[in-house]
């Protein structure tokens, strides 16, 4: 063990460790990068947090800079999760969920909790958190909101009620709104919190004009500290809790996250409708989205195609091939006299434009979420050399440029000499991707930063955002800051700046990287092992 996990493991309640096993193990995260660290820790507390942070400070300023990388369960596809100097695990011991307060619908957890075991207990208490990510049993709400992933219908992070954050020196403060009085107060502060609030304050002042500008774009978009807009409102009060959610660990380490919750129906009605064409189900998409229903996808037949290659059978769906897109729709109102109104509007809908059709009613709703999750499934399912990467996921097109985005990522898929399926979350706009490529094969692994970049780029001239669910980590960073402009690429290196003086937290993450770089950290093959529960 090195001289460092030594010293850790004489100071922290946790573990540290320099074991190749631990390291090679921890070289990965869900990405199709790689990435060894010198250590692994295991905080058992936020005080052990706070010493490592302050440990790499001070190596720092000694001019021998180590990065710190959070870490959850590692579901992150975007290298965002692995680092050289010391990665943190918090999912070992910092996983509990520590109060839940009904009557005020919060909920305090520690980062390291899974997000499907903490909506398994709210429910128990008749509650949820919205926005919960599609394949939850693979996160951690620490870093479902780093990330701020988004769920259904809404963003996870949106539920953020106060954060406690360990700073890059090892400081501990607490977000939240706080009034102009409390600011002031802040801003007298000789301490490093102080110091933060007034840089960024002095930062917004500096940039009213841009940030004004950023504040009018309604698309969202997670590249870089666009949430620098949300900090400071006009009545002078300010909230330090939007620049955290989507940093993925550059600003700060979460330590402990207080929730908003919301109260959960226990029973929904789902339902599948057949169209001939993708344009077709987008036109039915648009008419079904004004029943408000709570879950609202468009899943390519390729994707459900690939299932049944893999001998996979959707009952709903019968053996034979799809021809044409599927809708996914699915109600959750409280009460079934609602959700029965609904479905009798959807089947007369589907019976004036002559479509196929088929409830939950009268069937288990899991047959119907089998179907949903089926690009997921073939992950899982795939051969060794039919790989799905998530390279290109969490892409938003504005709702009145998806036939054009359509029409070029066909050619897009055409020029590239690869399928292109697309699952669309219609409520929210955002796109998953499912190329299958090989990562030991060299024109494939040539072809994957040429469809990134190409794919950015057809996401913005759409305008949209290429980095909407989740953030761009290192995998997607130079793509989504090649369509910033200067301004603000200089306003999100200065906020970053403010956070992270000496680059100790998670560097190479939401920053530009050289591509030799990435592309010797580039997996030799890629699967889903270690993130399949």
């Amino acid at each position: 063990m090195n001289k460092i996990a030594t010293y850790l493991n004489e100071h922290l309640l946790g573990e540290a460790t320099s074991s190749k096993a631990m390291r090679r193990r921890f070289s990965r995260d869900n990405s199709i990068l790689t990435m060894t660290p010198e250590i692994v820790v295991f905080p058992r507390v936020t005080n052990d947090i706070r010493k490592v942070a302050r440990f790499t400070w001070q190596l720092a300023e000694k001019g021998h800079p180590m990065g710190v990388t959070p870490r959850g369960i590692g579901a992150d596809c975007t290298g965002a999760a692995i680092g050289k100097g010391i990665v943190l695990d918090t999912s070992a011991h910092l996983s509990d969920v520590l109060t839940v307060v009904a009557k005020e619908r919060l909920v305090h957890v520690q980062p390291g909790v899974r997000v499907d075991i903490l909506d398994n207990l709210l429910r128990w208490q008749g509650l949820v958190v919205a926005g919960l990510p599609g394949d939850s049993c693979h996160a951690t709400v620490g870093g479902t909101v780093a990330n701020n992933s988004i769920g259904s219908s809404a963003a996870f992070a949106d539920n953020v009620e106060k954060l406690e954050v360990v700073l890059a020196n090892g400081d501990i403060i607490e977000t939240g709104r706080i009034s102009r009085h409390e600011v002031n107060k802040k801003l007298g502060f000789q301490t490093f919190e102080g110091e933060i609030y007034r840089k960024v304050s002095g930062l917004i002042e500096d940039n009213d004009e841009l940030i004004k500008q950023i504040t009018a774009d309604a698309t969202r978009d997670n590249t870089g500290y666009r949430s620098i807009a949300a900090v400071k409102a006009k009545d002078g009060s300010m909230d330090l809790t939007p620049l955290f959610t989507g940093s993925q660990g550059t600003l700060g380490i979460i330590s402990e996250i207080v929730l908003r919750t919301d109260f959960y129906s226990q029973d929904a009605t789902a339902a599948i409708i057949l169209t001939k064409t993708t344009e077709q189900a987008r036109d039915v998409a648009d008419k079904v989205a004004g029943l408000s229903p709570s879950m609202l996808y468009l899943i390519d037949d390729e994707l459900v195609n690939r299932a049944h290659s893999y001998g996979k059978v959707f009952g709903v769906l019968g053996t034979e091939e799809a021809n044409g897109s599927v809708v996914y729709v699915e109600f959750n109102d409280i009460g079934d006299r609602a959700r029965q109104h609904k479905i009798k509007k959807l089947r007369k809908l589907m019976k004036k434009l002559e479509l196929g059709m088929v409830d939950s009613a009268d069937r288990d709703i899991q047959e119907f979420r089998q179907l949903l999750d089926a690009p997921e499934a073939t992950r899982r399912m795939a051969d060794d050399d039919k790989v799905t990467l998530p390279i290109i996921d969490g892409a938003f097109v504005p709702f009145d440029r998806r036939e054009e985005f359509h029409a070029q990522l066909q050619e897009l898929a055409d020029k590239q000499h690869i399928a292109l399926p697309l699952k669309t979350n219609l409520l929210t706009g955002t796109l998953n991707v499912y190329p299958q490529l090989k990562l030991d094969v060299v024109s494939d692994k040539q072809k994957i930063f040429r469809l990134i970049t190409a794919y950015a780029d057809l996401v913005h001239r759409c305008n949209g955002a290429f980095v909407s669910d989740g953030a761009e980590g290192r995998l997607k960073a130079n793509a989504a800051w090649s369509v910033l402009d200067d301004a603000e690429v200089k306003l999100f290196e200065e906020v970053r700046a403010i956070f992270d003086p000496f680059g100790t937290m998670n560097p190479g993450v939401k920053q530009k990287n050289e591509v030799r770089t990435l592309v010797s950290s580039l997996r030799s093959q890629y699967d889903t092992t270690d993130f399949v529960s």
